[in-house]
Protein backbone atom coordinates (compact mmCIF):
# COMPACT_ATOMS: atom_id res chain seq x y z
CA UNK A 1 0.00 0.00 0.00
CA UNK A 2 1.38 3.61 -1.16
CA UNK A 3 2.68 5.55 1.86
CA UNK A 4 -0.70 8.03 1.17
CA UNK A 5 -2.60 5.79 1.04
CA UNK A 6 -2.07 5.08 4.79
CA UNK A 7 -2.76 8.65 5.83
CA UNK A 8 -6.27 9.87 6.90
CA UNK A 9 -7.51 13.15 5.58
CA UNK A 10 -10.17 15.29 6.00
CA UNK A 11 -12.31 17.88 3.70
CA UNK A 12 -11.87 21.61 3.88
CA UNK A 13 -14.10 24.11 1.30
CA UNK A 14 -12.73 26.17 -0.26
CA UNK A 15 -14.58 28.65 -2.81
CA UNK A 16 -14.49 27.46 -6.52
CA UNK A 17 -13.28 30.91 -7.62
CA UNK A 18 -9.60 29.95 -5.48
CA UNK A 19 -10.15 26.39 -6.51
CA UNK A 20 -10.11 27.86 -9.87
CA UNK A 21 -6.80 30.38 -9.27
CA UNK A 22 -4.88 27.92 -7.77
CA UNK A 23 -5.46 24.94 -10.40
CA UNK A 24 -4.28 27.58 -12.99
CA UNK A 25 -1.27 28.26 -11.14
CA UNK A 26 -0.12 24.84 -10.13
CA UNK A 27 0.10 23.95 -14.40
CA UNK A 28 3.56 23.12 -15.05
CA UNK A 29 4.70 22.77 -11.75
CA UNK A 30 5.58 19.47 -9.64
CA UNK A 31 2.42 19.67 -7.88
CA UNK A 32 -0.16 17.29 -8.65
CA UNK A 33 -3.28 18.62 -7.41
CA UNK A 34 -4.98 21.80 -5.94
CA UNK A 35 -4.82 19.49 -3.24
CA UNK A 36 -1.29 19.08 -2.70
CA UNK A 37 -0.27 22.60 -3.28
CA UNK A 38 -3.05 23.81 -0.73
CA UNK A 39 -1.26 21.11 1.74
CA UNK A 40 1.80 22.21 1.01
CA UNK A 41 0.85 26.15 1.55
CA UNK A 42 -0.80 25.46 4.79
CA UNK A 43 1.95 23.46 6.24
CA UNK A 44 4.41 26.46 5.75
CA UNK A 45 1.98 28.86 7.06
CA UNK A 46 1.21 26.87 10.07
CA UNK A 47 5.26 26.27 10.80
CA UNK A 48 5.77 29.66 10.54
CA UNK A 49 3.09 30.03 12.80
CA UNK A 50 4.64 27.32 15.44
CA UNK A 51 8.05 29.38 15.09
CA UNK A 52 6.89 32.70 15.85
CA UNK A 53 4.64 30.90 18.77
CA UNK A 54 7.34 28.90 20.21
CA UNK A 55 10.30 30.01 19.02
CA UNK A 56 13.92 28.27 17.84
CA UNK A 57 14.30 25.50 20.14
CA UNK A 58 18.00 25.77 19.90
CA UNK A 59 19.74 28.87 20.09
CA UNK A 60 22.83 29.45 17.88
CA UNK A 61 24.89 29.11 20.62
CA UNK A 62 22.97 25.63 21.36
CA UNK A 63 23.66 24.51 17.88
CA UNK A 64 27.09 24.91 18.44
CA UNK A 65 27.83 22.97 21.21
CA UNK A 66 25.88 19.77 19.60
CA UNK A 67 28.10 20.29 16.44
CA UNK A 68 31.08 20.13 18.51
CA UNK A 69 29.66 17.40 21.06
CA UNK A 70 28.94 15.45 17.56
CA UNK A 71 32.45 16.36 16.01
CA UNK A 72 34.36 14.60 19.10
CA UNK A 73 31.96 11.75 18.98
CA UNK A 74 33.43 11.19 15.30
CA UNK A 75 29.70 11.99 13.73
CA UNK A 76 31.02 14.82 12.11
Amino acid sequence: MREEAKRKYTTVSIPITLYNRIKKLIENTGFTSVSSYVTYVLREVVSSHEEEAYGEVFSEEDKKKIIEKLKKLGYI
